[in-house]
């Protein structure tokens, strides 16, 4: 069940909903956007996408230095490229992360002062060196020093050597970049004895950092954090040290990352108190932790994060049913005047809630405000979610006391919601469509030869997410399979999205089949292990009533945590609200009439623009219309087309994220409405076995690629290459989609880190200068991933050649290309 919003706006009949109330007159100060950040979260330059990382507005990153033995991959000034490329902030470098081994080897200060002079040196020399923090030391309570330790006499010789060290490496920082930045300690944990002692040692010395860093990773953190930066903030006070910027730089666990309803609970108690955090790095990195799906494609922890990236204004005080309290219904608000929009975001908790907004100014609203509602659910780490779907758009009177209160309802923990605010005008909001739909876990159907498993508690917050805690895996038995009993309301198609983990090193199988009826192979790609859960979806008829979905032994081993099915109502369609888009110039914003998406108009004008994040299920075309009151120029993948209002263009969009910006001379624009499942009508298709072949690249066998072979042994040699001609009707700007697998590792011998290596392809358009692209690896030689490369072709014949002097390139299946203006 959904959340549902009454359309009368006053409070719905529930059984004592949890209120969070909302002050939009208590300011706490400007939306920082601080707790967005990542460690490791870009693995190499294009690993993520730009086209995930832009939206965010991740305002810091933490990395290895440049050749550090710590990882294969996540060098600092390497990733700096895409990462500042993207509008990113700074970039936190773990300079201990040099070493090869975990925890570091200790070999003493003078080994290390010349790895921190060499990363100094580089860095110091980078143009944008003034965006990198230096982090001499990191986890010194447990890592070389031992500070955490009971013991006071062994503490204070423990401490005395850190210190020591600490000053002796700050000053050889300086002594090479007089105007570094350094972060420190960088507990592994938050304490107080320590922390006294080092701001008074470092104030006396003068060697006070100017980021103040340590690390919040256990469930506990959601109750204790908040005691921790009071303690903190008065430590300061007393030492007589202004208050430093704060960076949390490794926050959360398994069981929170990728879940919009863990998500906010640690966002909302970073912004409130304005301060800057990286989730951490347990799993791959190249991958924000946990946030994007292969290198492009959003999961619905990346959509809370985008939502918390259009806070406007200032955030204001949020007042939740319980404060400070681990996996309980919490939130983050904001109120941007010039915009004239109040945003709420919360999540974390099952059930009701009424969201009571206090004190909203009439001179903004005005008497009515339209509210609208949205979901972004928990989709797995490595499963795609598409555009939030709206669940309400209700007009709402402004009570007398000047307050507005949105009935929520069925609330699902795992998710996390957004209430929208503007003013009222005139004219009513398109209704929600909101198609039925019901979930059933895996745990709770009939289970033959297999075995429920819990994962992700509070007392077991590194185990990975799982929909209610708990899945089924063992599906390794010849018998073995789960019988889930569902009951649909109407006779039609529906939408089978299955939850899943797929451990065996390859795509692997299912037999899908609905009341003993002749079963359909289901096909699940890899994933990283067997509880990282990705997201099948799968489309069935049912007839309205009770029927038996089955799903057994294919070839290889699959666990099931979940099953959704949600009634089929043609093809996917989303209206993406202009007055909620990025912007650049100063456009206005008009709220006299609600009509349509119900947030208004985006009046845009000369120098204005309006960037709309637009997602696809998979590559192909798609039906993209602006709702303008004049024609509006698109720019999309380096293209650009003119757009009548209401006048539906055909347009490429690559699988994930398409970034569409939008300009004009003077137009009102209320949506951005795109449809379509992806058409492959009108693109240009090659197998990797029509590609000459030169200096040992080859065709190798492989059941999974579409004709049964790839192109191999690519690259590593200046001669070897593959070359496509392709036949173009018409010239223009094309996406070259590259259908592509690896499986580079390299074992740095972490248990927690999967450390995957990318690949490199140089891809050469005719005589044009080639251009470097990234593939990340696809966690298997036989699962197929895309990457889209805007090219340019002229009318007729064009040689595309891949290749890489220096290294090897990832194996080719097939390449398509599709004119960006179908």
């Amino acid at each position: 069940m959904a959340a549902t919003l009454p359309a009368s706006g006053s409070a719905a009949a529930a059984a004592d909903p949890q209120r969070l109330t909302v002050d939009l007159g208590a300011s706490e100060g400007p939306v920082m956007l601080g707790a967005n950040g990542s460690l490791y979260g870009l693995s190499d330059d294009g690993v993520p996408s730009d086209a995930v990382m832009e939206p965010l507005k991740i305002t810091s990153i933490s990395q290895k230095p440049e050749g550090g033995a710590q990882h294969p991959n996540g060098d600092a000034l390497t990733v700096s490229k895409s990462f500042f490329r993207a509008g990113g902030g700074e970039i936190n470098v773990m300079m201990q992360d040099i070493y090869a081994k975990w925890p570091y080897e200790d070999l003493g200060i003078d080994d290390y002062l010349p790895k921190v002079d060499k990363i100094v040196k580089e860095i110091s020399a980078d143009p944008n060196s003034d965006r990198f923090v230096y982090i001499p030391f990191n986890e010194p309570d447990q890592i070389w020093y031992r500070l955490d330790v009971q013991d006071q006499a062994q503490y204070e010789k423990n401490r005395d050597r850190f210190f020591k060290d600490w000053k002796t490496v700050y000053q050889r920082i300086r002594a090479i970049d007089p105007d570094a930045r350094i972060a420190g300690p960088n507990e592994a944990a938050y304490h107080t004895r320590l922390l006294k002692d080092f701001l008074a040692f470092t104030k006396r010395e003068n060697v006070v950092p100017q980021v103040m860093t340590w690390h919040e990773l256990g469930s506990g953190s959601l109750r204790d954090f908040q005691a921790h930066y009071d303690d903190y903030r008065r430590l300061e006070r007393e030492a007589g040290i202004a208050p430093l910027k704060i960076n949390i730089d490794e926050y959360a666990n398994r069981r929170d990352l990728s879940v919009p309803g863990q998500l906010v609970q640690w966002v909302s108690m970073f912004e409130r108190n304005k301060v800057f955090a990286n989730m951490a790095y347990w799993d791959a990195a190249g991958n924000l932790s946990g946030h994007v799906v292969r290198s492009n494609i959003p999961n619905g922890g990346w959509w809370l994060f985008r939502w918390y990236a259009g806070l406007t204004g200032n955030t204001v005080k949020v007042t939740p049913p319980q404060p400070n309290t681990v996996d309980t219904l919490q939130g983050l608000a904001s109120l941007d005047t010039s915009r004239r929009q109040a945003q709420v975001l919360l999540g974390g908790a099952d059930g009701d809630s009424d969201v009571v907004v206090e004190n909203v100014p009439r001179p903004v609203f005005g008497r009515t405000v339209t509210a609208t509602v949205a979901e972004a659910s928990w989709s797995g780490y490595e499963g795609q979610h598409a555009a939030p779907r709206v669940l309400a758009r209700t007009k709402v009177t402004v009570a007398e006391d000047g307050s507005v209160t949105v009935p929520l309802r069925g609330l699902h923990k795992m998710s996390a919601y957004r209430v929208v605010l503007t003013p009222g005008g005139s004219g009513t909001p398109a209704a929600a469509s909101v198609p039925w739909s019901a979930s059933y876990e895996a745990e709770d159907a009939a289970i033959t030869d297999g075995k429920v498993y819990t994962q992700g508690t509070v007392s077991n917050a590194n185990g990975y997410a799982a929909s209610g805690t708990k899945d089924v895996g063992s599906l390794n038995q010849p018998g073995s399979k789960v019988a889930f009993t569902v009951n649909v309301p109407e006779d039609g198609a529906y939408d089978l999205a299955v939850l899943y983990g797929n451990q065996s090193g390859g795509p692997a199988t299912q037999k899908l089949s609905v009341d003993g009826a002749d079963p359909v192979t289901v096909t699940y790609p890899s994933t990283e292990n067997w509880t990282y859960r990705a997201k099948k979806d799968v489309r069935v008829r049912l007839e309205a009533g009770s029927h038996q979905v089955v799903l057994s032994k294919g070839d290889a081993e699959v666990t099931l945590d979940r099953i959704d099915l949600t009634r089929h109502t043609g093809a996917a369609s989303a209206s993406y609200e202009a007055t909620l888009a990025d912007i650049g110039g100063r456009p206005s914003y008009d709220y006299s009439s609600s009509a349509g998406v119900g947030t208004g108009a985006l009046v845009l004008r000369s120098g204005d623009r309006a960037v709309f994040d637009v997602y696809a299920p998979r590559d192909g075309y798609y039906t993209v219309t602006p709702r303008t009151s004049a024609a509006v120029r698109l720019t999309l993948h380096g293209e650009k087309v003119t757009a009548a209002p209401g006048h539906p263009l055909r347009l490429y969009l690559v699988a994930g994220n398409n970034r569409v910006a939008m300009t004009s001379g003077h137009a009102a624009v209320r949506s951005l409405d795109v449809s379509g499942d992806g058409s492959a009508s009108g693109t240009l298709s090659y197998e990797g076995a029509s590609a000459t072949l030169a200096g040992g690249a080859k065709l190798v066998d492989s059941p999974h690629a579409s004709a049964g072979s790839s192109i191999g042994w690519l690259g590593n040699s200046p001669s070897s290459t593959a070359e496509f001609t392709v036949t173009a009707p018409r010239s223009g700007r094309y996406m070259l989609v590259v259908h592509y697998a690896h499986n580079d590792r390299r074992d740095n011998g972490h248990a927690y880190n999967t450390d995957i290596m990318s690949r490199t392809a140089d891809i050469r358009v005719g005589d044009a200068a080639p251009r470097k692209v990234t593939f990340k690896n696809t966690w298997s030689w036989d699962d197929y991933w895309t990457v889209g490369v805007p090219v340019d072709l002229a009318k007729g014949a064009n040689k595309v050649t891949f290749g890489n002097t220096a290294a090897w390139a990832p194996n080719i299946d097939r390449i398509e290309l599709g004119r960006v203006v179908g």
